[in-house]
């Protein structure tokens, strides 16, 4: 008798469980596929090199890769470290976002960029760039540069990426150390 009970609490399971009422999930048809990235990724790390060498390292919380456009989008604050030809760490720069131009490698840094070099030169803008081609650092914002000798503001500016030999294009500031302590 629980033999029979037990098949037929089985067979009875078995119907239902087969119904040919299927349940579909809900598709969200606001969001076209160009707006989704090919690529995504959390705490990532990206390093740039030129014929081996270490020229940066990218450090991003979270990360979009593009593939339409050719863009890579990097939220949640990101970190650069720049290396010198004998891959010693020069320059650190940081934002709360940016992008990287996947065609030219160009690093865009966007919103509260500080960026600091070994020697003490602290750089703050709204929006800098970072040229691969020739490794220069560039912004056409209002920059503030603070050195141990000085302290320039103004519009317009262009670095090498180690920040040791730059230019401010629209000086609007400038004030030596002893004004800056």
């Amino acid at each position: 008798m629980k033999r029979f009970l037990f098949i037929v609490t089985g067979l009875i399971i078995l119907v239902i469980g087969c119904s040919k009422e299927k349940v579909k999930p809900s598709i969200n048809t606001n969001i076209s596929s160009e707006e989704l990235p090919d690529q995504e990724s959390w705490n990532s790390t990206v390093f740039f090199t030129d014929s081996g060498k270490t020229q940066a390292i990218l450090w991003a919380g979270h990360l979009r890769v593009f593939g339409n456009t050719n863009t890579t989008l990097l939220d949640s604050n990101i970190k650069v470290d720049f290396y010198n030809n004998k891959e010693v760490k020069t320059t650190t720069l940081t934002a709360k976002r940016g992008k990287v131009d996947e065609n030219t490698n160009n690093l865009y840094a966007l919103d509260s960029v500080v960026a600091i070099n070994d020697s003490g030169v602290v750089i703050k803008t709204d929006e800098m760039m970072w040229r691969n081609k020739d490794r220069k650092i560039v912004s056409d914002k209002y920059v503030t540069i603070v050195s141990p000798k000085e302290k320039i503001e103004g519009y317009g500016f262009e670095s090498d990426q180690n920040l040791r030999n730059y230019v401010i294009y629209d000086i609007t500031y400038i004030t030596n150390a002893d004004s800056v302590k």
